[in-house]
């Protein structure tokens, strides 16, 4: 079975087993429904549970789980990632990537010289997601994850194509 990383348990909440989660995910509600199943990554070995509740709380999901609803039982936890079965990932539009697809794809320009690679895929408070680059000289910047500079993504291929705007890089 292959496995998709969606959150990491970053902290518990309160005395009733609910745990404080990084997400990775843009679907927290669909993931964290009562009654679906997830994977606790512990040592390696993926620990199947169940969820029995989820909320949002100061811009985090808290999640509990079936069996697991006291501090006792999730504090081991902290630390741990959060994974799903590959096969209960969520079809995505045409043009909609996940994290995990574009992390690492090579960068080039649309006369097809190479930039750099995609290290990681950050959220921001604003419009629209950023993607930061690590360019061939080492050097990391932050570029827009918008239409108007992302134009073509070949996952086949691993390469995403850029329009290099003035003072973008």
């Amino acid at each position: 079975m292959a496995y998709i990383c969606i959150g990491k348990i970053i902290n518990t909440h309160g005395i009733k087993g609910e745990v404080k989660i990084e997400s990775y995910s843009d679907f927290d509600e669909e993931r964290y429904t009562k009654g679906k199943q997830v994977y606790i990554c512990v040592d390696e070995k993926y620990l199947p549970v169940m969820v029995a509740s989820y909320r949002k709380h100061k811009g985090f999901p808290l999640v509990s789980f079936v069996d697991l609803q006291n501090i006792n039982f999730v504090e081991q936890y902290k630390g741990c990632e959060i994974y799903i079965d590959e096969a209960d990932r969520k079809q995505l539009k045409k043009g909609e990537y996940y994290r995990k697809d574009i992390v690492g794809l090579t960068v080039v320009d649309e006369e097809g010289i190479t930039l750099g690679k995609i290290i990681s895929v950050e959220e921001t408070l604003g419009a629209q997601n950023n993607l930061r680059l690590q360019l061939e000289d080492a050097k990391e910047v932050l570029v827009p994850y918008i239409p108007m500079i992302v134009k073509n993504v070949d996952l086949d291929k691993k390469v995403m194509m850029i329009h290099r705007m003035g003072g973008l890089l």
